[in-house]
C-alpha cells in the first residue's frame, strides 16, 4: 500500500529522555533544577547508547542541564560526535513546585496541579504554561533541524515534559491532547520521521511528521504492512 507520502531520504528526530536521578526516584518535581544523574541513571545511559548509535546520528543536541548533557555525552562518545547544548531544551519551569514531591504540590496547590496534569494550559506559580514550553522547545528543534542533511538523524536529549511538548508540536497536537501520550521512562526514546507529499502543479510540497516509536528501549524495525512501501 502506498499513501502517496515519499519516505525516501526522510529525516528523523530521536527524542531521548535523560537517565534517572534521585529526584525521579522519589517523584520530586525537577524542572530547571540541575539535579545530576544517580548511579542507576548513568548505567541506563551506558546501556542505551549503543542502540542509539546504531541509528547513525548526524547531530546530537541536548538540554544544558547536567542530567541531559551527561546522558548525551555517553552517546556522543560512541558516535564520535560533539554535543550541542541548548537552553531551550530544558524541562518545564515548575516555579514554586520545583523541589516538591507530588504529594507536597497537591497539598499546596491541588486544584491548579490537577488542572495542569489534566493537560490544561495553566501555569505553575512562577513557572511556565504548556504553550510556552512547546514554543521554546519547538524553536530549538527547528533550529537544529535546519542543519540536518536530507535523510539525516537528529538526536535530542531532553526531559519528559519537554519531549512530550516536542512530540505534540511536531504532530500538531494541542497541549490538552498531550495526556494521550504516556509518561516517558528514563532513558527511553521516541522516533519521528518526516514524510513529504509531492507538490500539486504550482504548489509547494507538503510535509508532516509521523510517530514511529514511542517510549522505546530498542532500535526501531520496519513495521509489517507499512503504508509507505
Amino acid at each position: 500500500m502506498n499513501d502517496g507520502w515519499n519516505t525516501r531520504g526522510r529525516r528523523r528526530v530521536v527524542l531521548w529522555r535523560h537517565g534517572r536521578t534521585e529526584w525521579n526516584l522519589v517523584n520530586r518535581f525537577q524542572g530547571n533544577r540541575d539535579v545530576p544523574l544517580d548511579d542507576v541513571g548513568l548505567a541506563q545511559a551506558v546501556a542505551a547508547a549503543p542502540a542509539l548509535a546504531r541509528l547513525e546520528p548526524d547531530l546530537i543536541v541536548s538540554s544544558d542541564l547536567g542530567r541531559a548533557a551527561v546522558t548525551a555525552q555517553v552517546l556522543a562518545d560512541l558516535a564520535g560526535l560533539p554535543v550541542r547544548t541548548d537552553v531551550d531544551l530544558r524541562e518545564t519551569d515548575g516555579g514554586t513546585w520545583e523541589g516538591l514531591t507530588r504529594a507536597e504540590i497537591i497539598e499546596a496547590d491541588e486544584e491548579l496541579f490537577r488542572a495542569w496534569i489534566a493537560g490544561h494550559d495553566v501555569r505553575p506559580p512562577g513557572g511556565e504554561a504548556r504553550s510556552e514550553v512547546v514554543s521554546r522547545v519547538m524553536g530549538a528543534v527547528e533550529r537544529h533541524l535546519a542543519d540536518l542533511p536530507a535523510g539525516g538523524t537528529l538526536v535530542v536529549v531532553s526531559h519528559g515534559g519537554s519531549i512530550r511538548a516536542a512530540i505534540g508540536g511536531l504532530l500538531g497536537l494541542a497541549p490538552e491532547q498531550w495526556t494521550a501520550l504516556g509518561v516517558i521512562s528514563n532513558c527511553a526514546w521516541s522516533v519521528l520521521s518526516q514524510l513529504t507529499l509531492p507538490a500539486e502543479p504550482g504548489g509547494e510540497p507538503m510535509t508532516r511528521w509521523r510517530l514511529e516509536e514511542y517510549n522505546a528501549q530498542s532500535v526501531p524495525v520496519p513495521a509489517l504492512g507499512a503504508d509507505d512501501a
